[in-house]
């Protein structure tokens, strides 16, 4: 095996096993800046000794095997841990290098993860960028060019992350009863900004960012499977497959944005439709009422189950939007309930409820509003009004391929077609 190829090998098993590994080393020594220091430096062993040796048959074991190994180096170099080497040594003692670790242990020690590196104590953006890093396995610059920011940015938000884990004492552990449920929607609200920032990405020169979809839903998949009792996790995963499902229909073969209604719902991924019906088939079976992300599923659904964009079931989708603006107030449901009732009832009543919202502080700077009214305006000859909506929503994008649908729209409501 050639040094290309074990190279190779060795970032293919980083990427499967990096969760699990650092999970693992993180039950012991109780910070996950250490366990993600001794991963590397057994990533760093893999990297040497490979090309030599070859990849062993079970190389996650190999690498937790090494990793504890580097621990026990480093605790003995500390004194005061005499206790933690013994605890760590007689468990090495007893494990053979070939060995996997016990499945319910990998399952606690990822879900462990999640949960530590998405805790609320994190700001927003700094669970995200140690998510992707310890979850997804991502480098820094993968990150950074995900989000568009540069690279010692998201450097800083990982080291500030952990220095902030390991300052405010979080437990390396799931949370249970009440504060359960509260760390969960922190854990679902993290992979979620990562989807849509994948699925409609707010600067940049493309309007999707795949890759980054696939890696929130590969995230969703492993909480789903991890936390199987929980219906609002499959709720998610329900609205991240189906919402997935649309990818290569919502762009030109140039990378052009192509609207909802306008899309080719053939070119929709049927499988990704069937995994996201039979995961908001699980999420109905385990509430008695759908919570949030369940209820932005079903919508999803209903453009799903319709062949095409004129048989949509838009007073179902009203009534849905209704219910989650009960379940989860926001102005930006408000927004999307009123593009439901124009196509439900007509553009004047949803354009009467897009203007309630002009005062909203929260869509001051939202671009879809004056999108949508828009695209209203124009449904009712109202052309020149429409034309600088257009323009202003242009304005407040940060992402090219939008600005440039945009434009385009003002182009023709100026044109009046």
């Amino acid at each position: 095996m050639t040094v290309t190829d074990t190279r190779r090998a060795v970032e293919a098993v980083w990427r499967i096993e990096s969760a699990r590994l650092i999970g693992g080393i993180a039950r012991m020594v109780h910070d996950i800046g250490v366990a993600e220091e001794l991963a590397q430096e057994a990533l760093v062993a893999a990297l040497e000794q490979w090309p030599e040796s070859g990849v062993p048959d079970s190389p996650g074991a190999w690498l937790m095997a090494v990793a504890k190994r580097r621990a026990i180096d480093r605790f003995r170099r500390q004194e005061r841990f005499e206790r933690k080497l013994y605890e760590l040594g007689r468990e090495l003692e007893t494990q053979q290098v070939a060995s996997e670790p016990e499945l319910d242990d990998i399952g606690d020690d990822v879900l462990r993860l999640v949960f530590t590196a998405c805790h609320p104590v994190l700001s927003a953006e700094a669970r995200v960028a140690l998510t992707l890093r310890l979850l997804g396995g991502l480098t820094t610059g993968e990150i950074a060019r995900a989000f568009l920011v540069p690279e010692p940015t998201v450097a800083q938000r990982i080291v500030r992350a952990k220095k902030t884990l390991a300052r405010e004492n979080v437990p390396f552990e799931v949370p249970e009863g009440p504060e359960l449920a509260r760390r969960l929607s922190s854990v679902l609200e993290v992979i979620y900004l990562v989807f849509n920032e994948g699925y409609s990405a707010t600067a940049g020169d493309d309007w999707m960012r795949p890759e980054m979809c696939a890696e929130a839903l590969r995230l969703g998949r492993i909480v789903a499977q991890l936390a199987p009792n929980e219906p609002e996790v499959h709720g998610l995963v329900a609205l991240m497959e189906i919402q997935a499902s649309r990818a290569r229909a919502r762009t030109t073969s140039t990378g052009e944005p192509v609207l909802l209604l306008d899309q080719d719902r053939g070119r929709w991924d049927r499988l990704l439709i069937r995994r996201g019906l039979a995961a908001l088939e699980r999420a109905a079976a385990l509430a008695d009422s759908p919570g949030p992300y369940a209820l932005q599923a079903e919508i999803a659904a209903c453009h799903a189950r319709a062949p095409t964009a004129e048989v949509t079931d838009w007073d179902r989708i009203v009534a849905l939007y209704a219910e989650l603006g009960r379940t989860a107030p926001s102005p930006v449901v408000d927004l999307n309930r009123a593009v439901a009732v124009s196509m439900a009832s007509g553009p004047a009543e949803g354009l009467a409820l897009v203007d309630r919202l002009a005062g909203e502080p929260a869509l001051a700077t939202y671009h879809l509003l004056p999108s949508v009214r828009g695209d209203l305006l124009v449904k009712l000859g109202r052309h020149a009004e429409a034309v600088e909506e257009f323009a202003r929503a242009a304005s407040l994008t940060g992402n090219e391929r939008e600005r440039a649908l945009l434009l385009g729209r003002a182009d023709d409501a100026r044109s009046g077609s």
